[in-house]
């Protein structure tokens, strides 16, 4: 019997996360405080999260344990399984070995929780009552609303109206967590209500999202800000899942020669790779694939440039590959790839040539996760399809080549809640979207002036 499935004991799970800054080949680029435009400091900070989480997104530490309470939550749900995917070779024929992460064991279906329990733990030490957060396919409002109710803490999500509207079952899963879900953009807020001004029939965007939950935490003293990917604190809390994978690799006499993730923000990314990018660093030869859909290419077609995190300006200027803050997508059905930039960090990396990057079409990510669901068993979330053909695309360029490879993609997320677009798929009614340059040059004149 083959074994597919690579799985560590509790006892197993790793105790410390990995910070990549303390790798990184040249320094991280400074935040800027959106005023001034000068370095930012803890006290900018406060107003929107702990101290704790604070000193973690500026930390050059390598490793940071994990609090045992933080550790006590995980295991409800890790460590996650690494599979061999012997049925999905077979299929393609190929050479190569394939391998996957399955986060979607969490009770969220995603990997979010990783970084959802630390925070909610950072934030109810701190004495925080309430947390605000937004949320694009809802898997990120799910995880933070799980979290909520594990640690006591209200949750506030602002939900993207195209997915608030596409995918009612994830809104109602925060709902039975205690989540309180309102569609973006919405009348709650200020900034909401200007968006609204001007376009009353506005599908929201993850930015406008952002500053609609950014303007009701920096209001309310006993309330913070919590976000899903982007923040180096949040990558870092997600590097547990490629601590996981590189023991499980370990076990399996094997080792990667191209790690596959997918990427809206970054986090699920990192998590994957971050953990094995410190070999690459040392002189190990890899090769990391950040896959973004065609309708929001931030690396392969944003700029890097220092822009706002929402749409508004509420927040801190972070050197990144973006779209421009102002930048709505069409609404694709992988709602968490939805954001107009990613992760400093993962930009840094972009930028140094360190990762690369590819953008894929909506069919064909459903394409390939079919075939990957009628071999695997597993239905992915449209965001984890991106990785899924991302994989397949990889093994067929290899046989190609005449070349073997050990190929390791993160499978972020199930799709039980998106069989809707599963349904539209069948029926021939998904449609590709690809930003037209036009459309990205208007947005990109909108870039903040920065000095720097």
């Amino acid at each position: 019997m083959r074994n597919r499935m690579i799985q560590l004991s509790q006892n197993e799970i790793p105790r410390q996360w990995y910070n990549i800054v303390a790798d990184f080949p040249n320094p991280p680029e400074p935040v800027l405080h959106p005023g001034t435009g000068k370095p930012v400091g803890p006290d900018d900070l406060k107003p929107l999260f702990p101290m704790a989480l604070i000193e973690q997104e500026v930390s050059t530490q390598r490793f940071i344990p994990i609090p045992e309470e933080v550790l006590d939550a995980l295991t409800l749900w890790r460590p996650t399984p690494l599979f061999r995917a012997y049925n999905l070779e077979k299929a393609l024929g190929t050479q190569s070995k394939i391998y996957y992460k399955y986060e979607g064991v969490s009770p969220a279906g995603s990997h979010k929780p990783n970084t959802a329990v630390a925070q909610a733990y950072y934030n109810k030490k701190e004495g925080i009552k309430k947390l605000t957060t937004e949320t694009g396919a809802g898997q990120w409002g799910s995880a933070l609303s799980l979290a909520g109710s594990l640690f006591g803490l209200d949750i506030k999500v602002f939900m993207v109206k195209v997915s608030y509207e596409q995918k009612p079952y994830r809104r109602l899963l925060m709902e039975t967590w205690g989540g309180n879900v309102t569609p973006s953009p919405s009348t709650e807020t200020e900034a909401g209500r200007k968006v609204l001004e001007k376009d009353p029939n506005s599908t929201g965007s993850l930015g406008i999202a952002i500053s609609e939950a950014v303007e009701v935490a920096a209001m309310n003293p006993d309330t913070n800000y919590s976000l899903g990917s982007v923040l180096n604190h949040v990558l870092l809390h997600q590097t547990i899942i490629g601590e996981e994978a590189r023991l499980q690799m370990e076990m399996a006499g094997d080792y990667p020669d191209v790690i596959i993730a997918s990427c809206g923000g970054g986090s699920n990314f990192a998590g994957i790779s971050f953990p094995f990018l410190r070999d690459k660093f040392h002189g190990r030869d890899m090769r990391v694939i950040a896959v973004e859909p065609t309708a929001c290419p931030t690396l392969t077609k944003g700029k890097y440039a220092y822009d706002f995190g929402d749409t508004v300006g509420l927040t801190p200027l972070v050197k990144m590959y973006t779209l421009g803050h102002n930048f709505v997508p069409a609404g694709i059905h992988a709602g968490g790839l939805r954001y107009h930039g990613d992760s400093a960090l993962v930009s840094q990396l972009y930028h140094e040539g360190q990762i690369e990057a590819m953008a894929l079409e909506q069919r064909d990510i459903f394409e390939g996760a079919v075939l990957f669901a009628r071999h695997e068993g597993i239905v992915p979330a449209p965001e984890s399809a991106h990785s899924v053909q991302a994989a397949i695309l990889e093994a067929k360029k290899a046989d190609e080549e005449g070349k073997s490879k050990t190929i390791l993609f993160n499978l972020s997320g199930h799709g039980h809640f998106d069989l809707a677009a599963y349904e539209q798929f069948f029926k021939g009614e998904i449609q590709d979207s690809t930003l037209k340059e036009e459309e990205l040059s208007k947005f990109l004149a909108e870039l903040p002036p920065v000095a720097m």
